[in-house]
């Protein structure tokens, strides 16, 4: 499932999706997701694309950098 766009979203759809996309599996080794976000909370790393500032993707690449 891709990201709702900032244009075609309320900022409760777009603050779902962060929660849903980035929740814990409880798999550690297979997931990975912890090791992405490095003990960061989803929701502050991403509030810019919840407020509708910045792009889902954009903040995803600069997370993996």
């Amino acid at each position: 499932m891709q990201a709702p766009l900032i244009e075609n979203s309320t900022k409760e759809e777009r603050r779902a999706y962060v929660l849903d996309a980035w929740k814990c599996l409880n798999d550690c080794e297979v997931c990975g997701k912890c090791r992405i976000l490095k003990g960061r909370d989803a929701e502050t790393l991403y509030a810019d694309y919840i407020d509708g500032k910045r792009s889902y993707m954009d903040i995803t690449l600069e997370i993996r950098k």
